[in-house]
């Protein structure tokens, strides 16, 4: 008998994984590789794009190796880490450098003399001029990566997020595409016309040329020869996008947050377009002939990274393992931002450092631990703050990612928003949406199956109101102290 599969690609910061899934969401086999970040500068991460390109698909090919005979692969989703710029040569298909990371900052030069337009750039593009977003890096290595800067006067460059790269390389350079949720980080793409925006072309000074043609989330992206299988692309598009579905948040109003490397929040507004002061509006997807989605979000850059700073710089934790024990050992509250890689949604502030507060001779590394872990939920508050200032109200929020198996961090983030938090049980909520799509996509009529993940811990708010609303206020004013220092 016939058992129908979805492969999805999750290629993100730290991994890339394949999975296949069937109709019932069960994962029949899978696969990962780790990728590594580059830091060779201060402000600087960056990617080897080709060992993103082979990972990613080493992993397939041990996806379709481990199949069963009685598995047919009905469709192949896409999902990718986002604002992440990879350059590489139309005609050799070799990259032209590393890729910059969307934690790196070195293009901040680019945006400094651009923060007059800032109204402008966020009415056309739904973001804010900060080094975050593909353009600005673009533009910095069209001016300081010779390599780069001659492809573009050969008119051999072709510059866009690593999801396009995997696509051209999977179907052998005949497809040359990008969807409309991880154009927009590109900060190149208007949100009215759905397209590439010739403004904000001719403010970074970049060339239509070298930009991929704009596809559906969900559709017709070519195919790939893999294993002796013919693997129809049917989606593509960004990893908090695909989470968002594989959550079960499609619908207007639901909330989710997403705890890994950085931390996003995002609110579903159906097909409304909102602007709110300091966050993102985003597309979430666009399904072919459909009107687009749109989410609120806001991003805190340093989540995951956090830890891996106290692990490898201070020496402070051995494994994320440790956090809810250490947490719950601590007697001493610390306050901590950390502003690795800037403060995101909805400050957008690359000046100030990370800074404690609160040391005494008795604070301990469990205390510093706690404090790491309060400040992830801290930012993620200030991002919900900014939705309710704009009259938007948050329901009960679905969390996944890995740090949300840190219990005590999803307990304090539901007691200082007073929201209940849904803790997701299924660990592939990213792969789930992607696959979702594209098995909707197939006509697979049990593709909705894949986006309803069920939860295997609700966090209800536990502190009053009046409590959680003076430690907001301590942590708000401690952050103003912060921002005023430039060491």
């Amino acid at each position: 008998m016939i058992r129908e599969v979805v492969v999805a690609l999750d290629q993100g910061s730290s991994n890339s994984r394949a999975l296949a899934m069937d109709c019932r969401g069960k994962v029949v086999a899978r696969s990962q590789y780790p990728v590594r970040t580059f830091y060779p500068k201060a402000g600087w991460a960056e990617h080897d794009a080709l060992e993103i390109a082979r990972t990613q698909e080493r992993a397939l090919d041990d996806v379709l190796a481990r199949l069963p005979r009685s598995c047919e692969v009905l469709a192949l989703g896409i999902s990718s880490q986002r604002s992440t710029v990879v350059f590489w040569d139309r005609k050799t298909g070799k990259p032209a450098a590393r890729a910059p990371s969307w934690q790196d900052g070195r293009a901040a030069s680019v945006v400094a003399p651009m923060q007059g337009r800032q109204a402008e750039a966020h009415e056309r593009t739904g973001l804010y001029l900060t080094p975050y977003y593909s353009a600005p890096k673009i533009r910095w290595f069209l001016d300081n990566e010779p390599a780069v800067r001659r492809l573009a006067q050969e008119d051999r460059l072709l510059a866009a997020p690593v999801s396009t790269f995997l696509v051209w390389r999977l179907t052998r350079g005949e497809v040359f595409a990008v969807d409309p949720s991880l154009a927009q980080r590109m900060m190149l793409f208007n949100l009215r016309s759905m397209d590439w925006d010739p403004d904000m072309l001719s403010l970074f000074g970049i060339p239509r040329s070298i930009l991929p043609s704009i596809f559906s989330s969900a559709g017709d992206w070519g195919s790939v020869q893999r294993g002796g299988r013919k693997l129809p692309i049917r989606a593509c598009l960004g990893d908090q996008q695909a989470a968002t579905v594989g959550l079960g948040g499609i619908e207007a109003g639901a909330s989710v947050a997403n705890y890994g490397t950085g931390a996003f929040f995002l609110h579903n507004t159906g097909e409304s377009q909102h602007r709110v002061p300091g966050l993102l509006t985003s597309i979430a997807w666009k399904l072919q002939d459909r009107p687009a989605v749109f989410l609120q979000e806001g991003t805190v850059h340093a989540a995951g990274a956090s830890f891996e700073w106290l692990r490898q710089n201070l020496g402070l934790l051995k494994k994320n393992s440790d956090i809810d024990r250490l947490c719950r050992l601590s007697r001493q509250r610390v306050l901590a931002l950390i502003a690795i890689g800037g403060l995101g949604a909805p400050r957008w502030d690359y000046r100030t450092k990370t800074g404690f507060f609160g040391l005494t001779s008795q604070t301990r590394a469990a205390d510093m631990v706690r404090g790491v872990t309060e400040g992830i939920a801290f930012l993620v508050a200030d991002i919900v703050s900014a939705l309710r200032a704009a009259g938007i109200e948050p329901g009960r929020v679905r969390a996944s990612g890995g740090l949300s198996r840190i219990s005590y961090l999803l307990q304090f983030q539901a007691d200082i928003l007073g929201l209940e938090i849904e803790r997701c049980g299924e660990a592939e909520v990213t792969a789930l949406g992607a696959a979702s799509l594209a098995a909707e996509a197939a006509g697979a009529p049990w593709a909705p199956r894949l986006r309803q993940a069920k939860a295997d811990r609700i966090f209800k708010p536990t502190l009053g109101r009046d409590e959680a609303r003076a430690l907001l206020d301590t942590w708000s004013a401690f952050v103003r102290m912060g921002s005023g220092l430039d060491i």
